[in-house]
């Protein structure tokens, strides 16, 4: 008999000696998934900015869309409907700078600087009402309103001239940045539509289709809407503020208008409590007149101008409106805070219009408790056959 040789011995059948050749393909494929997770993070972070200004014109765009529609439908040119509309709202908010700014930016400063004393008031009237015993200093402290750091604050929110000119220079590019990509997102919108539709199969383009028209539709009319009635409940705010003698009225009624439209649910009581809480530190009776016509006004809202304004907005749950405000903050900060509504409104819409849902199987109606008992055992009987 020959000896065979060591090398043509059998190899003893371990998965430990040989590894199988999708070991190292799958390695290879998690490395990559991994590298390309660590750089998609890496250009959201980077361009985050970018991508919420993105968001914020695209936005914009929409949510003058349906009066550039009505211009074009009117032998306007799209482009120029677009410009046309671009340029009124501009000269509004450069006519609201002009005529009010400086005085927005003195009574911000001053309502700033003076905020250590209103609490201090505030706290003065309370334990006179009350018979309490609150330290104002100790408020003061604990809410960080000493003068020194009120003072450092007014500071570092005033650079030097080279950082006002850099903020002014940044402010002024994303501005123009925003201004030039709504202007195509309003402009180019059918174009845009049309050209991402086609990279898909004819099913698809009707969704797609179905898709946009609900953003838009959901998205305009929310934001439209919201800003429309903040301009109502600032100017009402604001005139009656001033009426009153309130100091600082200007800011208070731009803060009223905006927080009580943008934030649901507890929006309206976060609004009036600040200019509230302004009128009970210079005159406690104030305060009261502030609350009642900030609870008659809502009610006139509600009633009034809602209804006609939102008439063809979204409908939304109010806990679900508040979840999403509060998600959208924490991811997304501020403009996530503002655009969470319309986006949860167009998710719902399209859920609306591609669920489905199934009548509900209800129950044969039980007899009631005081029915003889041979009239319960037939209906027993009979529930037990079906």
């Amino acid at each position: 008999m020959t000896e065979k040789s060591p090398e043509s011995a059998p190899r003893s059948e371990g998965w430990w000696q040989e590894p199988p050749r999708w070991l190292g393909r799958g390695a290879l494929l998690v490395l990559a998934m991994v590298a390309a997770f660590q750089v998609v993070m890496w250009l959201f972070d980077g361009l985050s900015t970018l991508l919420g200004i993105l968001f914020l014109a695209w936005m914009f765009g929409i949510s003058i869309e349906p009066v550039v529609n009505r211009l074009e439908q009117r032998g306007w040119r799209r482009g120029l409907a677009t410009g046309l509309v671009m340029m009124v709202m501009a000269l509004a908010v450069l006519g609201f700078t002009a005529a009010f700014g400086a005085l927005l930016v003195q009574q911000v400063a001053q309502l700033f600087g003076a905020l250590p004393n209103l609490v201090a008031n505030g706290v003065d009237w309370v334990n006179r009402t009350f018979g309490t015993n609150f330290v104002a200093g100790h408020i003061v402290d604990s809410l960080g309103l000493t003068s020194a750091k009120v003072q450092q604050l007014i500071a570092n929110l005033t650079p030097g001239v080279v950082g006002l000119v850099a903020s002014i220079v940044g402010l002024v590019f994303q501005v123009f940045t925003l201004l030039l990509f709504a202007f195509y997102a309003s402009a180019e919108g059918p174009k845009l539509r049309r050209t991402v539709s086609s990279w898909f199969p004819p099913k698809q383009q009707q969704v797609i289709a179905t898709v946009w028209a609900i953003a838009v539709d959901k998205t305009g009319g929310y934001v439209v809407s919201r800003l429309l009635l903040a301009a109502l409940s600032s100017l009402f705010t604001g005139i009656f503020l001033l009426v009153l003698g309130v100091p600082y009225w200007l800011p208070l009624a731009i803060w009223t208008g905006m927080v009580s439209q943008f934030i649901p649910t507890i929006g309206t009581y976060l609004a009036i409590a600040l200019p509230a809480l302004i009128a009970l530190s210079v005159q406690p009776l104030d305060a009261i007149w502030v609350v009642l016509f900030g609870t008659g006004y809502q009610q006139v809202e509600n009633y009034l101008f809602a209804p006609r304004v939102t008439a063809r907005t979204m409908q939304i749950h109010p806990a679900v409106a508040f979840g999403a405000v509060i998600a959208g903050a924490a991811l997304f900060g501020p403009v996530g805070a503002l655009v969470s509504i319309p986006v949860v409104a167009a998710i719902q819409a399209l859920v609306e219009t591609y669920g489905h849902r199934y009548e509900l199987v209800a129950e044969a109606a039980r007899p009631p408790t005081h029915a003889p008992a041979r009239v319960r055992a037939r209906w027993r009987w009979g529930h037990r056959r079906r």
